[in-house]
């Protein structure tokens, strides 16, 4: 007997399964990234974000933005509000995926940890922007 959905997958979600599955083929370049934006403004900025729209590409995600949002849908994000602020840079990924009015916490511990995949990949922070918003452009398709 099979189990599982026999309806296809519906274009609300697909977004979600191109982002889970860019993100476990590129996870060395992404810890990479993460860790050199961590070296270069810690948490300043805010957590890191892949928009989708026009086209994906990175964005900063203010934490004061997620918490006005988390107020707005009356508090349904307090959990990635909460994985957020106790996010340990050294060890894990932590990224919010953003398409079509929602958002998706993108979490991982890659292996070897962050500032390792950092010096292993040999690019600076602007080359693994570029190699990686280029490699979502082909993968995802929004």
């Amino acid at each position: 007997m099979f189990f599982g959905s026999t309806q296809p997958e519906s274009a609300d979600n697909k977004w979600r399964h191109q982002l889970d599955r860019f993100a476990k083929e590129n996870q060395p370049e992404l810890a990479a990234l993460f860790w050199g934006l961590w070296l270069e403004n810690g948490n300043r900025q805010g957590t890191i974000g892949i928009d989708l729209q026009p086209a994906p590409h990175f964005v900063y995600c203010p934490k004061e933005q997620i918490e006005k949002l988390n107020d707005k849908v009356e508090n349904r994000l307090q959990e990635i509000l909460g994985i957020i602020e106790n996010n340990q840079p050294e060890v894990e990924v932590v990224m919010i995926g953003i398409g079509k009015g929602e958002i998706k916490l993108i979490q991982f511990a890659p292996e070897p940890p962050p500032p390792i995949c950092f010096e292993q990949v040999g690019k600076d922070v602007d080359g693994l922007l570029e190699l990686l918003e280029q490699r979502m452009r082909e993968e995802i398709v929004f």
